[in-house]
Order: structure tokens, then C-alpha cells, then sequence
């Protein structure tokens, strides 16, 4: 196991920095190898990003050194999402099978996790996001069905999708992860425009299902200051309550959104009208 560790940054140092400077602070490359769980620890509401690839024996998070506790989820929630093959997450003594955009909540307290792939030459990609939680919930799994389904944006916009939310109040109790995935129509590639901020909470994305050669530019910074970060599938970029976040891609992409932070208000957001983005 593998664990990365970012400190905060401002947006005063943010506007400052050059590409290479901002690519080190909010962009995760490498979440993703085979037979490997890669870990990332964010001081962002102290959020954890994860990337489980099991080839053969399973992989298992149990103690991890930089949360301080006994074990990963003595004080943490966490939710996972498949975007591979079809594998099982053990949590709680129960096996919950996830198949391809299925996702996993697993309350605080529950144990260690364990996690298999059914087919080795096909594995599963276990995306897991975690945050510090202050009462238990009970674990649940989540199919792409069962999320609650928005609907925004047009064709004439660019930006036609639908907004899966997993982790929600309408759909699993949590203590203050908010998860969801969206998927764009064909032909569309803008999301989150107009931007948002939202000071209450951090914000993570992970962009995958793009071919080798497709490319993302992932908007960031403050609105009157704002910076690009260039990401290729599978990559995943921290945002801070103060930045927006916001991207086009050069072909189809979908990504998974996470957050944390003081309130469970999806809604909750700062709309930055497009004659306030520099």
C-alpha cells in the first residue's frame, strides 16, 4: 500500500504557480495498478482517494498509519466505486458484489475492507473515497439503477447529462460524504459550466471512459483568477471550496464526483455568472 500525502493550498499560491507547480498540488496521477491499493491523503476536509486494482490475492485497507487510528474505518466512512470488472468488497463480515458502476457505502466502525476481483485478466477498478465521520450508517450497496437520477444541461449547450447520485440523502444515509457519477449524451463534453464554488465543502473528480488519445481541460481556480490542468482517463483532481471546477473534453468521458465538508446540501453552491470568470 501506497499512501501520498497534500498539504493545502491557497489561492494565493495557486495563482502563482506554473503548470507543473499546479499539476504536484490538485492533480492524482497513478491511483489505478494492477495488484496495487494507492492511496492519496488530502488535509481538503481530510480526504482520502483511492485506487484498489486486485489481480490475484485480495487487497485489504486495515491500518492506515497517516489517519492515526487502529483501523481505516475506526473513525472514517467511506464509499466505493467499481469502473472495472466485476469484483466483491468485503466489509462487516458480508460480501457485496460490484459490478461496473456499482458503488459500495460502508459505515464508520464497520472493519477492514477486502477487496477481489472475480476475473483476474479483467479486474475490477475500485475507486474509494473516504472522510471523517462522527456516527455510523449503515453499509449499503448501490447499483447505477438504484441511484437518483437529474437530468441538466442540453444538446444546444454541449452539456446534456445525467447526474447519478449515489451517496445522497435521497438514496444512502451518510455522515457527510456526498458521491455521485455523471455520464454525458453523445456529442456533449462540458461539465459544471457555468461554474460554482462552494466554500462549505472540498470537492474531488475523477475522470475515466476515454479513449487513449482524449484529453479533459479541468477548470480550477478562483473565479476572477482562473487556471487549467490537463488530464488524461483515470486521472482525478482535488478542488478546493474556493475554486471552481469545471472541464470540456476533446471525446465522450464521464466522471465521479465526491464531497465533503459542513453540510449535505447538494444544491448548496455559489453560482459564478460567466461575466465574473477570468
Amino acid at each position: 500500500m501506497s499512501v501520498n500525502v497534500r498539504q493545502v493550498v491557497g489561492p494565493e499560491d495557486a495563482a502563482g504557480r506554473n503548470t507543473k507547480a499546479l499539476r504536484e498540488g490538485f492533480l492524482i496521477e497513478g491511483l489505478f495498478s494492477k495488484g496495487n491499493v494507492n492511496l492519496t491523503y488530502s488535509h481538503l476536509d481530510r480526504m482520502i482517494v483511492g485506487g484498489i486494482v486486485p489481480v490475484g490475492e485480495d487487497l485489504v485497507i486495515d491500518q492506515v498509519k497517516e489517519t492515526g487510528t487502529s483501523h481505516f474505518l475506526e473513525r472514517r466512512e467511506a464509499a466505493i466505486l467499481n469502473i472495472g470488472g466485476k469484483g466483491m468488497v468485503t466489509v462487516g463480515g458480508a460480501d457485496y458484489p460490484l459490478g461496473f458502476q456499482d458503488a459500495l457505502y460502508a459505515g464508520m466502525g464497520q472493519g477492514r475492507l477486502s477487496f477481489r476481483s472475480d476475473e483476474p485478466e479483467n479486474p475490477a477498478e475500485f475507486y474509494l473515497l473516504s472522510a471523517p465521520a462522527h456516527r455510523a450508517c449503515p453499509t449499503v450497496l448501490i447499483t447505477l439503477e438504484m441511484a437518483r437520477k437529474v437530468r441538466m444541461g442540453s444538446a444546444e449547450e454541449a452539456n446534456a447529462r445525467t447526474i447519478n447520485q449515489y451517496v445522497h440523502p435521497d438514496v444512502c444515509e451518510s455522515c457527510q460524504l456526498l458521491v455521485g457519477l455523471t455520464i454525458f449524451e453523445p456529442g456533449s463534453v462540458w461539465n459544471t459550466m457555468p461554474a460554482h464554488v462552494h466554500d462549505r465543502r472540498m470537492e474531488v473528480y475523477l475522470y475515466f471512459g476515454m479513449e487513449e488519445a482524449t484529453r479533459v481541460f479541468h477548470f480550477m481556480g478562483e473565479p476572477h483568477e482562473t487556471r487549467h490542468l490537463v488530464l488524461k482517463s483515470h486521472d482525478a483532481v482535488l478542488s478546493p471550496g474556493w475554486s471552481i471546477h469545471s472541464g470540456a473534453g476533446t471525446g465522450r468521458y464521464s466522471f465521479i464526483w465526491a464531497m465533503a465538508g459542513d453540510n449535505m446540501s447538494f444544491t448548496d453552491m455559489d453560482k459564478v455568472p460567466m461575466e465574473g470568470l477570468r
